[in-house]
């Protein structure tokens, strides 16, 4: 599937943190969080980098991109 996909969760789980102790600290509501992570809405660029922030690791390593595929004729 083509899109957006993160690593957020697993970010998380690693560091033990909830969903909302993430919200607080990027300063969006906790049912944000768990949108962007189910792929079902994208953070503004500002956000994402807060979130990579508060993990201190690259924007790449929170978020992946993958661009539609053309189909061939």
């Amino acid at each position: 599937m083509a899109g957006i996909s993160n690593t957020i969760r697993d970010l998380r789980a690693g560091r033990s943190m909830t969903q909302q102790e993430l919200a607080d600290q990027i300063g969006v509501t906790r049912q944000t969080v768990i949108a962007i992570e189910q792929d079902k809405y994208s953070p503004s660029l500002e956000v994402a980098f807060r979130i990579a922030h508060v993990f201190s690791v690259p924007l790449e390593q929170v978020f992946q991109y993958e661009p539609p595929r053309t189909k061939r004729k």
